[in-house]
């Protein structure tokens, strides 16, 4: 499972699928005039030249919702001389989810659900004191939010000693992740990775955050670092990539589910 989460966030970070992740090649010139996304059996194709797109993997794209065929048919329409994948995260992310399928998706339940017993937010600094109360102020309330939604209870701990979540708790979570089918469960893989946080990535599903909350919840740590030793250039550049991938998740999340998503 670790090493499909790794598949996953290295075919969204550089654009190439299975076949080729290990094998970069040049930029695609662009060969197309026309993009659209046109209604099909099943959902929405997008089309090139009238063509229909297919995942690195040769697998068909169709997908049920056409302001998602919309925002695919944008990132492909923005292309210049050449085809860059860093710059369409909604594409690679549902051609992800596309080439993975129902036979991951249980997977991917159970990846959320490790990760939200394992949680950033329930393992707390012990010291200096301010980096402690930042956490607290912003990770204590998200928690209280969650506990009410869900019914349950968390226990936080200070340190790294591993402490066991309730099994309730972890119950029920299981329980809200029944109805997340391939494509919500990527969505979901794609932001507990990149934010260390499954419970953020449920918070956010759920409507109890707002997307820019839930980001900077997930930065305390390496905020409060910067405010002390500086701000690292390439630090800021790696978070803004991250950041990119983030969003283009939430927008696929809140247009493939059927909750709610405050993005």
């Amino acid at each position: 499972m670790r090493e499909f989460l790794d598949d996953v966030h290295e075919h969204m970070d550089d654009g190439y699928g299975r076949a080729q992740a290990h094998t970069k090649t040049e930029l695609r010139k662009r060969f197309y005039t026309d993009v659209s996304a046109d209604e099909i059996e099943g959902g929405f194709a997008i089309n090139l030249d009238g063509r229909p797109t297919k995942t690195p993997g040769m697998q068909k794209i169709i997908v049920s919702s056409r302001r998602l065929a919309e925002l695919m048919v944008a990132e492909w329409s923005v292309q210049k001389t050449h085809i860059d994948p860093r710059t369409m995260p909604i594409v690679r992310l549902v051609n992800s989810a596309i080439e993975g399928g129902e036979d991951v998706a249980s997977a991917l339940r159970e990846e959320v659900l490790n990760f939200a017993g394992n949680d950033l937010l329930l393992f707390r600094a012990e010291s200096p004191k301010e980096l402690v109360a930042l956490q607290n102020e912003q990770w204590d309330g998200l928690l209280v939010k969650l506990e009410k939604h869900f019914g349950v209870l968390f226990e936080p701990v200070q340190g790294i000693i591993h402490r066991a979540q309730p099994e309730k708790t972890l119950t029920r979570i299981a329980q809200d992740m029944d109805s997340a089918n391939f494509l919500v469960g990527t969505c979901l893989v794609s932001i507990t990775g990149l934010t260390g946080s499954a419970l953020i990535a449920l918070a956010l599903r759920h409507g109890l955050i707002e997307a820019d909350a839930g980001w900077s919840i997930a930065h305390v740590d390496e905020d409060y670092n910067a405010s002390n030793w500086g701000v690292d250039p390439e630090a800021v550049a790696r978070r803004d990539k991250r950041k990119i991938e983030y969003d283009a998740a939430l927008k696929v999340l809140a247009l493939v589910d059927e909750i709610q998503v405050s993005a």
